[in-house]
């Protein structure tokens, strides 16, 4: 048995080792050899779930803010997040056809880029270095990217947070918006972790370019012949991830299976296509622009994951004469063949995946379970009830609204068809009573599902600007 004074020198020992250890530590993280803890908190903050936020954004000149809009320039406000101040804030306008249109109908309810470290290096909110604040362009419902991501969260696929906020401009209101957590720093490394890759926002230069580049094609081993990537680049990654972004592309068109499982991650990308098929999101990766996704590099392996969702649910091709837009069309879009073939030459990712039947058997699992586990459970009823619910009162008030209170519930009504006739089609062509191609369908229109009582104007169109 020890003695008082053994006793008293090993708590001692065991103090002085503690105190040790701790300075050990401290050390060890200012040099980096231990990462510290990520600060999180704003997932529990500013994306809590079931409240609308406010964001209250203090400008000097909103007026001179909105004229030079189109521009793209960041201009420094202050920010309050429910009543939380945040000083010297960037914030800009954003959109490609988006702010096109608006300028144009000399429309002024802009989406919004809110960067906290614009001016403040290493400024967060609790984390958080920038965020977009969607203003629900060609969205009737206020909730297509909303229910998209919820998807994508169902299914496990790396998902930008979101949250519905009530923007107000020096005190006054200014508009319900989707507050998306942007894919940069604090996304990376809440998604993937602190040892991190490589994050790309693939984007076209032009329409009338080919765009191999965006659709993952191999092109060679020069970096240069990859601008549609390589100068989107969100988050930078360690030296050496061109090349092996490239070395990835080169092994995906080598197309065999051992080469596509070093180059990607499969499980990952089926879960991804099957959310984005179902959705029939045709501004994306599967349709002609091939961009609105993210690119995720780390270790010569690639993934995907979401970005933007506005004109998904068939609505890409609304006041597109060129474009089919009814809504039978849209939602018997075929799960095997969701572009057009001289599309699809062109999206490796998604082609050669579909070249091996076990790949094609799981992404059709994973389509299996979002139709009986996301649609046939009643996750996507209550979801999309819930949010109309608690985004009602503020669309209803809503100063700068593209819709009116009662076309606001139109489009929710619509999105919950849509997706219902859209689990039915999906649901017959696993089973084999609709095709599940292009082809197939022509020869066999009878056996589609009819969808011709739904309206995808009311989802939203072009016109609701005029």
């Amino acid at each position: 048995m020890l003695g008082k004074r053994s006793i008293d020198a090993v708590c001692v020992a065991a103090m002085l080792l503690a105190v040790l250890l701790t300075a050990g530590f401290a050390a060890a993280g200012a040099t980096g050899a231990i990462e510290p803890d990520r600060d999180d908190a704003y997932l529990d903050r500013l994306f809590a779930a079931g409240t609308v936020h406010r964001i209250d954004v203090r400008i000097g000149d909103w007026d001179a803010f909105l004229a030079s809009a189109p521009s793209e320039a960041y201009v420094r406000c202050d920010v309050s997040i429910d009543g939380e101040e945040v000083a010297d804030v960037g914030i800009r306008a954003k959109g490609n056809n988006s702010l096109a249109h608006l300028s144009e109908r000399g429309l002024t309810r802009y989406s919004l880029k809110v960067e906290f470290d614009h001016y403040r290096d290493g400024q967060t909110y609790h984390g958080l270095d920038k965020l977009s604040l969607d203003a629900s362009f060609q969205d009737n419902s206020y909730l297509k990217t909303y229910l998209v991501l919820d998807m994508m969260d169902f299914m496990g696929v790396p998902a930008p947070a979101t949250s519905f906020v009530q923007v107000s401009v020096n005190g006054e209101a200014w508009g319900l918006y989707l507050a998306v957590e942007e894919p940069e720093d604090a996304f990376v490394e809440r998604v993937w972790g602190a040892g991190r890759g490589a994050l790309y926002k693939p984007d076209y230069r032009s329409l009338d370019d080919p765009n191999l580049d965006v659709g993952l094609c191999y092109l060679g081993d020069d970096p240069s012949t990859y601008p549609g990537i390589f100068e989107r680049a969100r988050v930078e990654g360690a030296p050496g991830s061109q090349e092996r972004l490239i070395g990835a592309l080169e092994l995906l068109d080598a197309g065999d299976r051992a080469s596509i499982e070093a180059a990607v991650d499969v499980d990952e990308v089926l879960r991804y296509f099957a959310v984005q098929v179902f959705v029939v999101n045709l501004d994306s990766y599967l349709g002609s622009t091939g961009h609105n996704y993210l690119l995720y590099e780390e270790g010569g392996r690639i993934s995907l994951a979401p970005w933007d969702y506005n004109l998904a649910f068939g609505t890409y091709a609304l006041g597109r004469p060129e474009l089919p837009d009814d809504a039978t069309t849209a939602v018997n879009l075929p799960v095997d063949a969701p572009a057009a073939s001289e599309v699809l030459a062109e999206r490796p990712l998604f082609t050669k995946l579909m070249a091996h039947a076990e790949y094609r058997d799981a992404y059709h699992g994973y389509l299996e379970l979002l139709v009986d586990g996301y649609v046939g459970s009643g996750r996507l009823q209550r979801t999309v009830r819930a949010a109309e619910e608690l985004i009602a009162p503020f669309v209803e008030s809503d100063p700068t609204a593209f819709v009116t209170f009662e076309e606001f519930g139109q489009g929710v009504d619509a999105l919950e068809a849509f997706c219902l006739l859209r689990a039915e089609s999906v649901r017959g062509q696993l089973e084999g009573s609709v095709p599940a191609t292009r082809s197939g369908q022509a020869d066999a229109p009878g056996s589609l599902v009819d969808a011709s009582s739904l309206r995808l104007e009311d989802l939203g169109e072009l016109s609701d600007l005029e």
